[in-house]
């Protein structure tokens, strides 16, 4: 993960040069910066976060330059459960236009109403408007927004759900989570390529094994 790798550099500089005193978040915007600007992929504060900070985390990042970060205290093992991340052996050269496009249809709609960001855009106007976005736009944009709307309340949900301990709960939205990105966001696989689908078919698989055991969900930047 290069988020990973990022964390890792900015605590050793912490260790080796500041005590140990740069705090977490300072680290993974650093991190962010990194990314952006050196390697050119746009990516938002989440990954990063997420690794540099540890633990499972609840991030509003309205503020850029202060992210809330809340740490979400559960016990897995207390649910019979373990998280796997599975390695699905695909490339992930050549995606930097696939996960730039995101922010980019995002930005569109966000622009549609005036506003830079989508949290600012109220999801009725959005409705009563569907046409005249779609016309600005593009149905992938559209579709895309629709995930986000959603998505944003969903986390809501998944932290109460933890909170109140109730895990089934938790992994149903996790659930509908991985389906809206995989039929809205649409973060699976590359259109460019499209006879490789290594994350769809893990998922596919996954799904097979799993049965009602557990729930399963593309994660990361996704496309590979």
């Amino acid at each position: 993960s290069s988020a990973a790798f990022e964390g890792l550099i900015g605590t050793i500089v912490s260790g080796l040069y500041n005590a140990m005193e740069i705090d977490m978040v300072t680290i993974a915007k650093v991190g962010q910066y990194a990314e952006n600007v050196y390697f050119g992929k746009p990516c938002g504060l989440m990954d990063q976060c997420a690794c540099s900070v540890g633990s499972l985390i609840h991030i509003d990042c309205k503020d850029d330059d202060n992210p809330v970060v809340e740490k979400i205290n559960v016990d897995f093992p207390r649910f019979h459960h373990s998280l796997c991340i599975v390695d699905v052996h695909a490339s992930h050269a050549d995606l930097t236009a696939d996960y730039a496009s995101i922010p980019e249809e995002l930005k569109e709609v966000d622009h549609f109403f005036h506003q830079e960001y989508l949290r600012d855009v109220s999801e009725e106007d959005f409705y009563n408007h569907l046409t005249e976005v779609r016309e600005a736009t593009n149905d992938r944009a559209v579709l895309r927004a629709i995930h986000v709307f959603n998505e944003n309340k969903r986390v809501e949900k998944l932290v109460n759900a933890l909170t109140d301990n109730d895990f089934d709960m938790f992994k149903k939205y996790i659930k509908e989570s991985g389906d809206s990105s995989y039929k809205y966001l649409q973060n699976v696989y590359s259109n460019k390529d499209r006879h490789n689908q290594a994350v769809s078919l893990a998922l596919a698989v996954s799904e097979v094994v799993l049965k009602n055991h557990g729930v399963c969900r593309v994660h990361g930047g996704g496309f590979a």
